[in-house]
């Protein structure tokens, strides 16, 4: 059994998706902190000082204090049930900048294959249209029928 898990985790696409997983997994704090600190600050302020983290709506006022509440910690301090939109809009934002760069590697590495792969080799051997056995591409005649074969 230990050979066995030994074979299954040595093969190269588990190493390959094992790799992904821990690059994909360090990339998303990295993306969610170009989005919420580099990205988003600019777009609230081209909308007029808006702050995404604090757009919510307000469902349930909180036990602990009462509307209106200056920002979501606010509320959710407060006990408040809101609707979190906000967070929404920088977890899609973040997301698009994800696929978009998982996109990219991907294209990158089909571009990678596509330059490694070499082109056909050029064929060796041609069929004789009467017996239809293979037979070299310059013979003028096929060894097992004796037709003549027009040469390559």
């Amino acid at each position: 059994m230990f050979k066995e898990f030994k074979e299954f985790a040595m093969r190269g696409n588990v190493l390959d998706m094992a790799i992904g997983i821990i690059i994909g997994g360090a990339f998303g704090p990295i993306v969610g902190s170009m989005v919420n600190d580099l990205l988003m600050p600019p777009i609230g302020l081209a909308l007029g000082n808006v702050d995404f983290t604090n757009l919510f709506i307000l469902i349930k006022e909180g036990s602990k204090a009462a509307a209106p509440y200056a920002s979501l910690a606010d509320a959710k301090a407060a006990g408040a049930v809101t609707i979190n939109y906000g967070l929404f809009i920088n977890s899609v934002v973040s997301f698009v900048i994800v696929a978009f760069c998982v996109f990219l590697l991907v294209r990158a590495m089909n571009r990678l294959k596509r330059e490694e792969a070499a082109p056909p080799a050029e064929p060796t051997t041609k069929d004789c249209p009467f017996c239809f056995s293979a037979i070299p591409i310059k013979a003028s005649r096929c060894p097992q029928c004796t037709s003549e074969v027009k040469a390559a």
